[in-house]
């Protein structure tokens, strides 16, 4: 695991207990940490893990699984890094978090949505009249397009509150720090969900975000961009609200209609939401079909 000195994922490992450590210094380093400790396999997320751990795996020849979660190409040189990542995932077998991102790869993949934990029961009581962007700040996930909402809703009882940081956040709380609450990178990620009743993900461009089923899973509904592997989680008018990508009036239309929601609609949107998260996204429903890509690159597993 890379530390860009705020990595919330360092505070979840500790507080569960499981064991890890943090590699500086780039392919040799990691090299040598999987030569010392050789693992039963390596697992990869994101460009710049994916080439650096098939090629020290390889190496080190330890058996070696990538998984896909982009939908969105990046400029140069990042694009130029997604190629490669592309090109070296025959190193091993890949999985992709939705169709869209397996049709994009040069070689087939396994397509294995992400997945959450999930309450057992749904999560009850009324949620407060809040639309959240919980994300990074960046031109594809769309924070402009929240703040522009928040600024023509405005005066309609609905609070807007972002939760995440990135090159376009100091622009955008300048301009629109009176209408939107900025919250930065959260600690306690599951500390979100009980302070919003509606994600609204404005994305441009996606795979599956981890934070609609996240939020699923908390029993909020969910309005997004009809873009990647979204459009297969969310069925409008049942769990949440699809609208084009960059429609700022559909996705008024869509806040306008979650916030004039009865309280008894509003729960049963809730409950299918978590629903979605249980039946489809869930660790126990898919853990056991990574297992199985594990094994089939060669993985000896407890």
């Amino acid at each position: 695991l890379a530390d860009h000195g705020r990595n919330p994922w360092l505070r979840q490992l500790e507080a569960a207990g499981v064991p890890h450590g943090v590699i500086g210094g780039g392919f040799g380093a990691l090299l040598r940490r999987l030569r010392q400790e050789r693992p039963a396999l390596v697992h990869t997320h994101g460009y710049k893990a994916g080439i650096l751990g098939r090629l020290a795996a390889r190496a080190a020849g330890i058996p070696c699984v990538s998984t896909f979660h982009a939908g969105e190409r990046g400029p140069f040189p990042v694009s130029a890094y997604q190629a490669l990542d592309g090109l070296t995932s025959c190193l091993g077998p890949r999985i992709a978090v939705s169709p869209a991102i397996a049709a994009a790869l040069p070689f087939n993949a396994t397509i294995i949505s992400n997945f959450v934990p999930v309450p057992a029961v749904p999560p009850d009581g009324p949620r407060p009249p809040v639309v959240g962007f919980v994300g990074r700040f960046s031109i594809e996930k769309g924070p402009d397009l929240f703040c522009a909402l928040a600024e023509r809703m405005a005066g309609r009882g609905v609070g807007f509150e972002a939760f995440g940081d990135g090159a376009l956040r100091p622009e955008l709380e300048a301009r629109y720090g009176g209408m939107v609450r900025f919250h930065g990178l959260v600690a306690e990620p599951a500390g979100i969900w009980p302070r919003i009743g509606l994600l609204l993900m404005p994305s441009r461009a996606e795979g599956l975000p981890l934070a609609a089923i996240e939020a699923m899973a908390a029993g909020i509904p969910v309005a997004a961009s009809a873009v990647g592997g979204l459009p297969q989680l969310i069925s409008t008018g049942r769990n949440g609200w699809l609208f084009p990508a960059g429609d700022l009036d559909a996705m008024a239309a869509a806040v306008a209609a979650w916030h004039d929601q009865t309280a008894e609609a509003r729960a049963a949107m809730g409950e299918a939401a978590w629903r979605t998260a249980r039946d489809g996204y869930a660790v126990d429903v898919l853990v056991p079909q990574v297992r199985a890509v594990y094994a089939a690159a060669g993985a000896r597993l407890a």
